[in-house]
């Protein structure tokens, strides 16, 4: 491994190459290039180089002190037996990075695998026995794996074998000469990351039980198991016994700590922090994701330092007003563009599409004045709005049929003569629920709305046989979750929507859209979204 490398990098570096990489210039000692693949030892479990100190680890990840300490604690002392972790929390908050320099500045032996790269139960499976075997795919062994494993049974019987291996080899190093110049102890941990993607291959459902109770079929105290998910624990609940991991929560980070990230390894920390005074703030109210607000202040920072002529300048008061005015323009469109909502169009969609979508957008007439709301609204937080607003103001018995295939949009099937009497009864109960007021829904009918109308974000409006995902459908993506709870909690600090007492028999909050049609329209429109087609008129 070239010590040279960043940890986090040269971690990756190694458990790729012992998996799969065939180039032998990337093994774990730098050496000279040779047609011999290199022999793997036990220090390829490990990192090489200087370990971490442990304040160097803390100054790493700002905001993140407690949950080290925490996860530190519950590792143990050098050699003692550990219960299954389960490390959770949403998108970039660093989970993975501290399990990892932990494992660096303690310089304990350990397997990491990703469900992301590890895309079936066969590859996770044969990833993790070949770091175990010290096995590494190459052209002399015709880039296979050390063993075969597509079954769970098997992968038990393969793994404890492999595990004896490494402990008998742990100990006789420990016995003999230090491993990497430190004593590491007999206990080897296993560390599988993005459990959450197993449901997207794991079509039989049967791994993540079997993951879980891993621990307990293999009964090998000198094994540690590490789960790290982006969902919380009671999103795998299982009717199966098994040792219940302990969970550690890596919650979002907080505005401060942000600065102090953004803020490190900066050439020039004045004029970039009148930069964060500038974009922090908006931005942190619509993403709290560290890769997100990376992405969207690289480009904002080249556009923040286009005036200047000399990037180490010091900027004073009058620069900043200068260059917060250069800035501003660009501050809402970027703001639009860091959290788009997914949308599924049609698998034909070409140039044809979008000629017929500017086609129906010019039929409906309207004014650009009129589209545009006077205050910046992310594309996440209309969609919610509009779904608030449908939540109030549509009967929850009505949902099934105003969002089923067709998205309430057939209109065919509902036209028929109307008497003066239907006339009549139709105006009474309009007048009766505008007399009522908008009404409460729970948390679930809110996003159940919101999948619905998302789903059609993107079709033309008069393309009739396009309709949104059926309530309870299964393309939702669970990954969005923490990012939509942050905008419905903006919007009812913004009093958009209001949270109402819990009801006593769900015993869950209750919302209430407080916004009037008119409103509900014009966010509508500026999204180019049929709101007239959703709404009961009785």
């Amino acid at each position: 491994m070239n010590q040279e490398e960043s940890p986090q990098s040269t971690r990756r570096a190694t458990r790729s190459t012992t998996s799969s990489t065939p180039n032998p210039k990337s093994a774990a000692k730098p050496t000279k290039s040779s047609s011999k693949p290199q022999t793997l030892t036990l220090e390829n479990l490990v990192f090489r180089g200087q370990p971490l100190g442990f304040d160097d680890l803390v100054s790493s990840f700002p905001g993140r002190r407690s949950q080290i300490l925490e996860l530190m604690r519950l590792l143990g002392t050098l050699g003692s037996p550990m219960i299954p972790l389960f490390i959770y929390g949403g998108l970039s908050t660093g989970k993975t990075s501290v399990i990892l320099e932990i494992f660096r500045h303690l310089n304990r032996p350990f397997v990491y695998s990703s469900c992301r790269t590890c895309y079936n139960p066969r590859i996770l499976f044969e990833s993790i026995l070949n770091q175990l075997l010290l096995h590494r795919k190459s052209e002399g062994n015709g880039y296979l794996s050390a063993k075969r494993c597509e079954r769970p049974s098997d992968f038990v019987n393969f793994i404890r074998d492999a595990l004896v291996s490494v402990v008998n080899g742990l100990s006789g190093k420990l016995s003999s000469k230090k491993l990497g110049g430190r004593a590491n102890g007999r206990m080897v941990y296993l560390i599988i990351d993005n459990l959450e993607l197993v449901r997207e291959w794991d079509k039989s459902s049967n791994i993540l039980p079997f993951l879980f109770e891993l621990y307990d079929v293999l009964k090998m105290p000198e094994v540690g198991l590490i789960f790290i998910s982006g969902t919380s624990p009671d999103t795998y609940y299982s009717d199966t016994g098994y040792t219940e991991p302990i969970p550690v929560y890596f919650p979002d980070y907080v505005e401060d700590d942000l600065r102090q990230i953004f803020m490190r390894n900066q050439s020039n920390p004045k004029l970039f922090s009148s930069f964060l005074d500038v974009v922090l703030k908006p931005f942190y109210r619509i993403t709290r994701r560290v890769d997100e607000l990376s992405s969207a202040f690289s480009s904002l920072f080249k556009t923040y330092c286009e005036p200047l002529s000399d990037l180490g300048t010091v900027p004073n008061e009058e620069m900043k007003r200068r260059l917060f005015s250069h800035l501003q323009p660009h501050i809402a469109p970027a703001l639009n563009e860091i959290f788009r909502v997914p949308s599924h169009p049609s698998i034909g969609a070409t140039a044809k599409d979008k000629a017929k979508r500017k086609a129906s957008a010019k039929k409906l007439e309207v004014s650009e004045e009129f589209e545009e709301i006077d205050f910046h609204m992310s594309t996440c937080a209309k969609y919610l709005l509009i779904s608030a607003f449908l939540a109030s103001r549509n009967p929850a018995t009505l949902d099934a049929s105003l969002f089923d295939s067709t998205g309430g949009s057939d209109s065919r099937k509902r036209k028929r003569k109307s008497s003066a009497k239907s006339v009549e009864k139709k105006e009474t109960a309009e007048q009766e629920l505008v007399m009522k007021g908008p009404g409460t829904f729970p948390l679930e009918r809110l996003l159940a709305i919101f999948q619905c109308i998302t789903s059609v974000s993107e079709y033309p409006l008069d393309e009739e046989e396009q309709g949104p995902t059926e309530l309870g459908g299964e393309s939702w993506d669970s990954s969005l979750m923490p990012d939509v709870l942050l905008q419905i909690s903006s919007l009812c600090n913004a009093n958009f929507i209001s949270k109402g007492g819990s009801c006593p028999l769900e015993g869950s909050a209750r919302y209430r859209s407080t916004v009037d049609e008119d409103m509900a329209l014009k966010v509508a429109r500026s999204l180019n979204f049929p709101l007239s087609k959703y709404l009961f008129r009785g």
